[in-house]
């Protein structure tokens, strides 16, 4: 009598401890079983073996209620029905109901909608509290398997001072152009813990740090929620319901600005897609003029004292046409960004006021707000007439080619509004993004004097889009308020 082959019974059998088997009052042979960990009861879901005392099977269930049993009505009927076609009989100690009684299934078909009704009740109640807690800006945390916070005396997170250098590491390494996946390895090479105790990093566990806005001190809340109250499936929130963002909602570990940079390094790599080496700040960010490019590092002597890094263009030799542009040392481009940082210094407040004048420019998004609730408008509208067109040929008859050809009419126009929503509100992000950028490069040189005298790592992140290599050697810094700047 293999039970196991029955999937909900599965979870039943490893969850047995919340029922007790024990002898039929009317059984002519019962049998026995007093504790989940009898020695000769086996449920083992590999191997799905059967579930025998001894050389007897089981003859009777007893669980304290019919809300126990199962999530729902249909579960319970099913399960009840295909244990009556072993012999087996269930028992419901709340509400004193034998499943092979004849009454039985009718008296377990009312307790089981009345279980299934209290269960959406108290779901709903819980949705209702939660959703409450987060439009009061409550901020919750699933402390034990996230890195940097632990829950502080007063219920807000408080930081781990030990695991917040994890996190500052990770986001360092990745501004100086590691990958995720250079990120882990770098991890356990060091033998540092992953979130929750582990020994073992993942790639996807350093996106999620990288991305998650409670490193900067706010918080997104509701970004998932229940579909189903019985499947508890899960949905991510694309405005289906309201989403809250709390800012400075607990300390920070990472600074607001250096966040946002991290993001929009993120975009950058996202668009370049495999042109990104991930192996020097550097990476991606020369540019060849003579076929677009990018400078990759090349080590001369690597094994002599005359150990040189260089930089020249990807394809200078490829495809039988060799690009004019020079080698560049990296020695060289510090020198020539130190220069540009010089150049700026000199005129800081008058770059500043630029960046800011381009920041309230950014900032005003009423255009794509406008063009946006506008195509909203369109595709609520384009839903109701298909919803009263595939109801009225629901009811009538109609010509189903002609149906089926405005149909895709419809549908062509639908697809056409989601893709325009979808762009504007895409080039709205992009604004948004490159306006907190831009943020956060004010901040950092409000407070910082450009009249350096050596590399500065952070101030190359900062302030450079890009930098494209002349013919003649000259470098032409663009820097991210759309100057640039030749040297």
């Amino acid at each position: 009598m293999h039970l196991l082959e029955m999937p909900i019974l599965r979870c039943f059998w490893k969850c047995l401890k919340n029922y007790r088997l024990v002898m039929h009052p009317t059984a002519p042979s019962p049998s026995f079983l007093y504790t989940p960990d009898a020695p000769n009861l086996i449920a083992d879901r590999q191997s799905e073996s059967a579930c025998i005392y001894g050389s007897r099977k089981i003859d009777l269930i007893v669980t304290k209620s019919v809300s126990r049993f199962a999530r729902n009505t249909v579960d319970s009927l099913t399960t009840v029905r295909k244990l009556k076609e072993k012999g087996i009989e269930v028992y419901f100690e709340k509400e004193n109901i034998y499943t092979l009684d004849a009454k039985g299934e009718l008296l377990i078909t009312i307790m089981s909608s009345l279980a299934q009704e209290e269960s959406r009740s108290i779901s709903e109640n819980v949705t209702w509290g939660q959703r409450k807690r987060m439009a009061d800006g409550k901020v919750t945390i699933p402390y034990a398997r996230f890195l940097g916070y632990r829950k502080g005396e007063n219920g807000l997170p408080e930081i781990i001072p030990e695991e917040a250098e994890t996190v500052r590491l990770i986001y360092k390494s990745f501004m100086e152009g590691m990958t995720p996946g250079m990120i882990v390895k770098m991890l356990m090479e060091q033998g540092v813990p992953a979130p929750g105790g582990g020994d073992k990093w993942y790639t996807h566990t350093i996106k999620s740090i990288l991305t998650n806005e409670k490193y900067k001190g706010a918080a997104l809340l509701q970004k998932k929620f229940t579909v189903d109250f019985l499947t508890k499936k899960q949905k991510v929130n694309e405005g289906e319901v309201p989403q809250y963002y709390v800012e400075d909602s607990h300390e920070a570990i990472i600074e607001p600005e250096e966040f946002e940079l991290v993001q929009a390094e993120i975009e950058r790599r996202k668009e370049l897609g495999k042109a990104y080496s991930g192996g020097s700040i550097f990476s991606a960010k020369i540019i060849c003029p003579c076929c677009g490019g990018f400078f990759g590092s090349k080590v001369w002597h690597s094994t002599s004292k005359y150990r040189r890094v260089i930089w020249q263009c990807n394809h200078k030799f490829k495809n039988g046409e060799k690009c004019t542009t020079p080698h560049l040392y990296e020695d060289v481009i510090k020198e020539k960004f130190v220069q540009v940082c010089g150049m700026v210094g000199e005129y800081k407040e008058d770059f500043l006021r630029s960046c800011r004048q381009i920041v309230d420019m950014l900032s005003d998004c009423s255009a794509f707000d406008k063009q946006i609730g506008n195509l909203q408008i369109r595709a609520d509208e384009l839903t109701a007439v298909m919803q009263a067109f595939i109801k009225d040929n629901a009811e009538n008859a109609q010509d189903q080619k002609r149906y089926s050809q405005r149909f895709a009419e419809y549908e062509k126009q639908m697809n056409e509004v989601e893709s325009n929503l979808q762009s504007l509100q895409h080039k709205k992000a992009e604004r948004l993004s490159r306006k907190e950028l831009l943020l956060g490069m004010i901040s950092e040189l409000e407070k910082t004097d450009m009249m350096i005298h050596e590399f500065d790592e952070k101030l190359w992140r900062l302030m450079v889009e890009k930098t494209t290599v002349d013919t003649d050697g000259k470098l032409t810094f663009t820097l991210r308020n759309g100057m640039e700047i030749k040297v």
